[in-house]
């Protein structure tokens, strides 16, 4: 079985709607890395020399291959990357192997028996 590592830079107050669209979308788990920082298109605006700046949140998904376009186009969605500027985005890279997956490799394999029938 092959994997995707699916990784959104997320608002912070998006991070559960992102969590949860993912799952629904057939994630079967995340790993949410908190405070994240950076730096887009246009410098943050400060105030007397203070950064405004929201916090930004990096969820990290293995997923199966065939079921990553679904679940990045879900945490886009659900992350408003396309539809509201600066709310973050979301990538996907090629993984060449992984372990500990075992588990998630057997509870999602009868599941993507019945996609392919």
């Amino acid at each position: 079985m092959r994997f995707k590592l699916l990784v959104a830079l997320v608002d912070d107050h998006l991070t559960e709607a992102v969590t949860e669209a993912a799952r629904d979308a057939g994630a079967t788990g995340c790993t949410v890395l908190t405070n994240a920082r950076g730096e887009g298109l246009n410098k943050k605006k400060t105030f007397l020399g203070l950064t405004l700046e929201t916090q930004r949140d990096m969820v990290l998904l293995l997923v199966e291959e065939h079921r990553a376009r679904n679940i990045l186009e879900t945490v886009g969605e659900a992350g408003e990357f396309d539809s509201n500027p600066g709310t973050g985005i979301a990538f996907q890279v090629d993984v060449e192997d992984a372990v500990g997956v075992a588990h998630q490799v057997e509870s999602i394999t009868p599941s993507l028996e019945e996609e392919d029938l």
